[in-house]
């Protein structure tokens, strides 16, 4: 018999209740929403126990739901035992305070935007990480402050000592004042970090490595590619946002051309907008690149909703225009039939698949081209003396033809752009 009993010391899960609203002006299929709702849930470690949904033409301005709903919410969560009820769109402040009042404490009442926020304070590695999710954290508190001191003016209601004093609304200012000046640190932190990130392009623009950027919805594979393409070890999970901090590696393509390739945030629909503008110095990785490989799940049935979430991301942060190639991956999930189809529909595009590799050398070849197609033909004659940049030749360029002269190195090449201004006073007259 044994002496002692093992006692589980891992936290319980949250008991977590969904709740959505379709109305006429959706894009999205509200069932949809809810399925990837729920894996963000998940993703923060809540148990979904059940959903409840309800179509309107609009949301209900005092408690987002009708009246009724919220009385039948509120038997759900007592049948349920629910800790948390999560909503698919954003709540106001006071929406949100209506419906903590009409379903009781303990029960918390969050919306997608704390849910997100959530995982990415679980997910954020990195010092500028941190910083960016704290500004979007206390950017979504500050208009919620009052809600949270409601406690206390409801002591003022009742009279008597201590009521005269206006506690409630005096914490009320000395928090608006606490966040907005943490707002303001954040925001110079921030500013500092974007100086040295600029500074550290400036350098990786110096070196005419190509700059390739990975974007696209959170789960497509950015990861997984990543690794296959450059030996990396970023974390790969099937959960959404697991990972968050963007990771840059040197690749080699064929022919002997320097790569850089960057995995970023991946997106989301309804991703918060103070969240995007959070992580605007993140995702200028994105601006500087030469091309933006929007990676697509092409297994998921919603890509092309993914897809345009993805674009609609790029397009506020003014990447839009710069050069991009779609590219499906985890395409060994579907029939041939059906990647025959996906190929037919989408000429343009390379098919692969980053976990089984796929279609990668296809990929890898595409992208050399790409890398090419821009390049200008030189013939340059090196003098001994800047052997450096001859190095960055090599690594850089299409050596064609290469032989020894008496006063250097002469070299028939495709620079790209940026190697080939500093290689224009050692060309050669034709």
């Amino acid at each position: 018999m044994a002496r002692f009993t093992s006692v589980p010391t891992a936290p319980k899960p949250e008991r977590a209740l969904l709740m959505g609203v379709e109305t006429r002006h959706d894009t999205w299929p509200l069932d949809r929403s809810l399925d990837e709702l729920e894996r963000l849930a998940e993703t923060a470690g809540a148990e979904v126990v059940g959903r409840l949904t309800q179509r309107l033409d609009h949301p209900v301005s005092r408690s987002y739901i009708g009246s009724g709903k919220v009385e039948e919410l509120r038997h759900m969560v007592g049948s349920l035992e629910v800790d948390v009820v999560i909503f698919d769109d954003d709540l106001t402040p006071s929406q949100q305070s209506y419906l903590e009042r009409a379903l009781g404490e303990p029960l918390k009442i969050i919306d997608r935007t704390a849910l997100i926020l959530d995982i990415f304070g679980l997910h954020a590695r990195t010092r500028d990480g941190r910083l960016q999710v704290q500004l979007a954290q206390l950017q979504y508190l500050l208009p919620r402050l009052r809600g949270m001191w409601s406690h206390l003016a409801k002591e003022q209601t009742r009279g008597g000592i201590g009521s005269r004093f206006g506690q409630g609304e005096s914490q009320l200012e000395v928090d608006r004042r606490l966040v907005r000046n943490r707002i303001a640190a954040l925001r110079r932190q921030l500013r500092e970090l974007e100086r040295r990130r600029g500074v550290q392009s400036k350098e990786r623009l110096g070196s005419a490595a190509w700059r390739v950027a990975l974007a696209g919805y959170t789960n497509a594979g950015k990861s997984t590619l990543l690794n296959r393409l450059t030996g990396a070890e970023v974390l790969t999970e099937d959960k959404l946002f697991a990972t968050l901090d963007p990771t840059t590696r040197a690749y080699t393509l064929p022919g002997g051309r320097l790569m850089t390739l960057t995995d970023t945030v991946g997106f989301i629909q309804k991703l918060p907008h103070n969240l995007v503008d959070a992580f605007k110095s993140t995702l200028s990785e994105v601006l500087s690149a030469d091309l933006i490989l929007k990676v697509v799940d092409a297994s998921d049935e919603d890509w092309q909703r993914h897809l345009r979430a993805v674009e609609r991301v790029l397009a506020d942060i003014g990447a839009n225009e710069r050069p991009a190639l779609t590219v499906f991956n985890k395409v060994d999930l579907l029939e041939e039939e059906d990647r025959r189809g996906l190929a037919a529909s989408n000429p343009g595009a390379v098919l692969f698949s980053a976990a089984t590799g796929y279609g990668i050398t296809e990929l890898q070849e595409r992208l050399a081209r790409e890398a090419a197609s821009s390049d200008r033909l030189m013939s340059v004659l090196v003098p001994y003396r800047e052997a450096a940049l001859v190095k960055v030749v090599h690594e850089q360029c299409q050596v064609l033809q290469e032989s020894y002269e008496g006063e250097g190195t002469r070299l028939t090449l495709r620079a790209p752009q940026r190697l080939a201004a500093r290689l224009t006073r050692f060309e050669l007259d034709h």
